[in-house]
């Protein structure tokens, strides 16, 4: 039974936790931060990490140095962040993959899940397309499913994996539509994107921002976007809902978080530099150029979506039998 004394005692730590968060908030930054990316370089995550790090170091009034630390399906970097101090100058770019981890690895993982952060803010919404060599013969999605389920086992699929968003993604469409293919995974979108335009694979399912330059090259073939509707900026490019698999739909999205125990000012000041970052309109213009569509939340709205998440992946990853 807690005493008197036990009472005052935890009134006065809370008391001065709440100071000592206060008088770092004030002077937060004090110095750099570090923003780990654990994704490699080129990919969507790489590119908006260093367009909103830039607009934060000028809110900040500190330089946000940006960190690629790509490997184990995000899991090196992700460590890296969680073993840092709860000071609010170590932060990492985290996505769908943050909370797959936490479902399929559980206690395996060098951390602690989900509670091994604390949400700061999302940032974007980017939608995933498939794509082909624009060498290859399917002029549409259709006719890539029909050719996939004419050969079964015998053409191949590039994403990044295992186990991550697009791998998820890609497995509940090949499950959804009947297919027998092989899978390549990559360290990260772009190097599964250059596999198909090398000819090392035959499909790519990665995020619009990662294909649509070799689209506008000439060198991939959107064959369909994974989005419920077609997007704005690519009007011609039709649905998979709409080429065949009614309801099938994927995206990731990409955020901020902090180690655990960052104070909560400190947090808060984080965010409104992200989120002020993303609503600036030529970052906002900039991000959706590139595929990312413009998503933000608070703190408080970010911890509940990525509660949402991971209840949304735990659900199809026990009902399609997806192991790490």
């Amino acid at each position: 039974m807690l005493t008197r004394r036990d009472l005052l005692a935890a009134a006065a730590a809370a008391t001065t936790a709440s100071f000592a968060g206060s008088a770092l908030a004030q002077t937060f930054p004090s110095r750099p931060l570090h923003l780990i990316v654990p994704f490699p370089p080129g990919g969507s995550g790489d590119v908006q990490a260093r367009l909103i790090g830039e607009h934060m170091a000028r809110t900040l009034g500190q330089p946000v140095v940006v960190e690629n630390k790509p490997g184990a399906g995000t899991i090196i970097g992700s460590t890296q962040v969680a073993q840092a101090p709860a000071d609010g100058h170590t932060l990492l770019l985290m996505s769908n993959s943050f909370v797959i981890n936490a479902k399929l690895r559980g206690a395996t993982l060098p951390y602690k899940g989900l509670q091994a952060f604390d949400p700061v803010a999302c940032l974007t919404n980017s939608p995933q397309m498939i794509a082909v060599n624009s060498g290859r013969p399917w002029q549409t999605f259709r006719e890539w499913v029909e050719a996939a389920k004419a050969k079964p086992d015998t053409l191949s699929y590039a994403t990044f994996g295992p186990a991550t968003t697009q791998h998820i993604a890609a497995e509940m469409l090949v499950r959804q539509a009947g297919l027998h293919m092989i899978y390549v995974p990559f360290s990260g979108g772009a190097p599964a994107v250059n596999a198909v335009l090398g000819g090392h694979a035959d499909a790519v399912l990665a995020n619009v921002n990662e294909i649509q330059p070799f689209m506008e090259a000439g060198k991939l073939r959107a064959l369909a976007v994974a989005t419920p509707q077609r997007l704005a900026s690519l009007p011609n490019v039709p649905t998979v809902a709409e080429s065949g698999l009614p309801g099938y739909e994927a995206a990731a999205w990409f955020g901020l978080c902090a180690p655990a125990g960052t104070p909560k000012d400190v947090v808060a000041k984080i965010a409104h530099a992200a989120t002020s970052a993303v609503d600036d309109p030529e970052i906002r213009k900039r991000l959706i150029s590139l595929g990312l569509e413009p998503y933000t939340m608070d703190p408080a709205h970010f911890a509940a979506h990525i509660q949402d998440q991971y209840a949304r992946y735990s659900k199809v990853i026990d009902e399609a039998g997806i192991k790490a």
